[in-house]
C-alpha cells in the first residue's frame, strides 16, 4: 500500500474520490446543499478519481 501512495496518479485519484464522496454526501443529506452542481461535480470527480487510481505507473527500474 505504501508503494501505491508514492505514485502520483493514485494520490490524485484518492483526493478526487474523497472530495466526490463529500460532495455527494452533502447532496443527498442536506436540502441546503442539494444543488445539481454538487451532483454533477461529485459524479465527475468520482469518475476522474477512480480513473486516476486505476492508472498504473511506469515500472521502476532497479
Amino acid at each position: 500500500m505504501l508503494n501505491r501512495l508514492t505514485q502520483l496518479s493514485f494520490t490524485i485519484g484518492l483526493f478526487f474520490t474523497i472530495v466526490s464522496v463529500i460532495l455527494l454526501t452533502g447532496y443527498f443529506i442536506s436540502d441546503a446543499l442539494s444543488s445539481l452542481l454538487n451532483l454533477y461535480a461529485g459524479i465527475t470527480f468520482l469518475l476522474f478519481g477512480l480513473l486516476m487510481m486505476l492508472i498504473k505507473g511506469k515500472a521502476q527500474i532497479k
